[in-house]
């Protein structure tokens, strides 16, 4: 199975790599810092030009895509604009320009995160991003042709990254990136689509 993982240097990328790098997948990293293909899925020009000259493949997974922190009545219209053309749009542009390039039967999964259910101060935008993700995901399951698959990994704060953003989610309980890596690896090797993943949860009363 040839896989195309956009994000792969990153944190959980990288843990994503690891799973699936073996004697029976090809995986093409793609990143904007590293990796076998030096591309940003986020921009305007999207990914087309990198899907015609890697074809064919058999799955893309997503695991990257920024989004804006701040409090609600000081974030600003440009913040919550670089977090929809970011994490969401680049998301779905990935998803739309693949479609003549991507095998019969092939997947798609994509990266949300728990804040869509779980929100926190300072997180509206990720909130709102995750959410409409996750209706994305659902609606393009019912209409992708060809048996394509679309999956979406929801993860809480990685144990990784809780000395950056730990500060931002008091309480909630971090998940391993290798955790979050077997969600991506149940998507792609799986029979499933249109289903959220849902690795770890923050503490509930």
């Amino acid at each position: 199975m040839k896989i195309l993982l956009i994000g792969a240097s990153g944190t959980l990328g990288q843990k994503v790599d690891s799973t699936l790098s073996d004697s029976s997948h090809q995986v093409v990293r793609i990143g904007r810092k590293g990796g076998d293909v030096l591309a940003d899925f986020a921009d305007p020009k999207g990914m087309a030009a990198i899907y015609e000259k890697l074809k064919p493949f058999d799955a893309v997974a997503i695991a990257a895509g920024d989004v804006a922190f701040g409090a609600l009545a000081e974030i600003t219209r440009e913040q919550w604009q670089f977090s929809f053309n970011n994490k969401l749009l680049g998301q779905i542009s990935a998803v739309q320009q693949a479609l003549p390039y991507i095998n019969d039967s092939g997947s798609f999964t994509l990266i949300g995160g728990l804040f869509s259910e779980e929100p926190i101060p300072m997180g509206a935008a990720a909130s709102t991003v995750n959410r409409a993700l996750e209706g994305f995901v659902i609606a393009a399951a019912i209409e992708l042709p060809r048996g394509l698959r679309i999956n979406l990994v929801s993860p809480t704060v990685l144990e990784e990254s809780m000395p950056q953003f730990g500060s931002f989610a008091p309480g909630v309980i971090p998940v391993p990136a290798a955790t979050a890596a077997q969600a991506y690896k149940r998507s792609i090797l799986g029979a499933q689509t249109g289903q959220i993943y849902k690795v770890g949860a923050s503490l509930r009363s």
